[in-house]
């Protein structure tokens, strides 16, 4: 294989590109960072402003990825690809096969749970190729897989596993739906991110159940009792994590990929469930909504509100397992105290030390992966520990780990999971 010194950023002129750039470009062992962009000028000024190391050269070039031949060109200069562009659905796979093709090691931040499972079948492909290819390797899915790997290797076996992410609750003082930057791009349309959430609040989505994966609704609600916490309530969105870790983690029972939200979001993406539904909207139409629903939507989803269950006290990040340890019942909540500040930076910090690993050999098996098959999590949390806003001083302090097992355990295993429906 080619030496991993020169690495290619795919979409690196964009808000997680250009993160991971930054991230990548302090790194042992980096020398050369290539930001491949449709938007020249952009890619030009990332690489000026990130060329703050005079050991790792950064260089823009102009790419297409819908040019085949000019893709597999540019990633045959490169020993590895992070891939930061969406769509995944559209270009997640043929991304994944011009890297193995060019026989480039690839990461990416896919979200979108259809290509995930494509390109989960180019596993041979890439084991053919000697290329090592990590599926998902953001914030969730990427730490939201390894927090759910912490809490299940806490069980001898696991029943039910889910991981939840925050829309609008605050986590480390930012909100999602507080960060402009991520909810509109350049030209001041819905952004990538929130026309891919309209696409998974809609239509079918995958979950597991009974150890099987099944399609189900989106937003149906989830009833956890979190250990230390008590109840709250969660709500379904369609996302890779369960789809990946049912054979990885070997779940025997559910697992979903969840929202922490408050009642008034639920309420306006609920409104809008029905209409893309209904054909009424398009995702674009409902994305803008999202962003600015107006006076009227706005009453409406206060008084819809008022009769919907929230989040109590549950943490705005974490993973949940329930299943079997000692021969007893038991529950596993594994949250963070903090991340690195703001979306962009939680999505494209991840995604380059998941390079770190590749470069540390910790990632020696051909093959497509996703994170949980292959990132250790004590080493990747370790490493994570200095990019997180507020600090902490080691990983220890960033998770929290809390666990409820014992003889009443059995008791609450029974009720611990409820899904209540929409």
């Amino acid at each position: 294989m080619k030496p991993l010194e020169r690495i290619v950023v795919l979409g690196g002129a964009g808000n997680m590109g250009r993160v991971a750039v930054r991230t990548a470009a302090s790194l042992d062992g980096i020398r050369e960072i290539i930001i491949g962009d449709r938007d020249l000028a952009a890619a030009e000024k990332i690489a000026a402003e990130a060329a703050s190391s005079p050991r790792v050269r950064i260089r823009a070039k102009q790419i297409d990825v819908t040019d085949s031949i000019a893709l597999r060109r540019l990633l045959s200069e490169a020993g590895a690809v992070l891939n930061t562009t969406g769509p995944f659905h559209k270009f997640g796979v043929p991304i994944l096969r011009a890297a193995i093709e060019a026989r480039t090691h690839y990461l990416d931040i896919c979200d979108d749970w259809e290509p995930t499972l494509e390109m989960m079948r180019e596993h041979q492909n890439a084991t053919n190729a000697g290329v090592v290819a990590v599926i998902g390797m953001g914030a969730s899915p990427g730490v939201s897989n390894l927090l759910a790997k912490v809490a299940a290797r806490e069980l001898d076996e696991v029943t039910d596993l889910y991981t939840a992410w925050p829309l609008d609750v605050p986590i480390a003082g930012v909100s999602i739906s507080e960060d402009k930057e991520l909810l509109v791009d350049q030209s001041g349309k819905p952004s990538a991110a929130v026309l891919h959430l309209m696409q998974q609040i809609s239509g079918a989505i995958r979950v597991v159940e009974g150890g099987r994966l099944v399609d189900r609704p989106p937003l149906d609600a989830v009833e956890i009792d979190y250990p230390g916490r008590g109840r709250g309530m969660a709500y379904t969105v369609g996302h890779p994590e369960p789809l990946t870790m049912c054979a990885t983690l070997g779940i025997r029972g559910r697992s979903a990929c969840l929202m922490i939200l408050t009642t008034q979001a639920l309420s306006l993406l609920k409104d809008l469930n029905a209409a893309l539904d209904q054909k009424s909207l398009t995702n674009e139409q409902a994305a803008a909504i999202m962003i600015a629903p107006g006076a009227l939507r706005t009453l409406k989803a206060v008084v819809k509100s008022l009769s919907l269950k929230g989040h109590g006290d549950l943490p705005p990040f974490f993973a949940f397992a329930a299943g079997i340890k000692d021969g007893k019942a038991a529950r596993v909540g594994v949250s963070v105290s903090t991340v690195p500040k703001g979306m962009a930076n939680s999505t494209g910090v991840p995604l380059a030390l998941g390079l770190r690993q590749l470069l540390e050999g910790r990632l020696a098996t051909p093959g497509a992966f996703a994170p949980e098959a292959v990132i250790e999590p004590d080493s990747f949390f370790d490493q994570l520990v200095p990019y997180c806003d507020p600090p902490v001083a080691r990983s220890s302090e960033l998770l929290n780990v809390t666990i409820d097992r014992g003889e009443d355990a059995a008791v609450k295993l029974s009720s611990t999971i409820q899904n209540i429906g929409a």
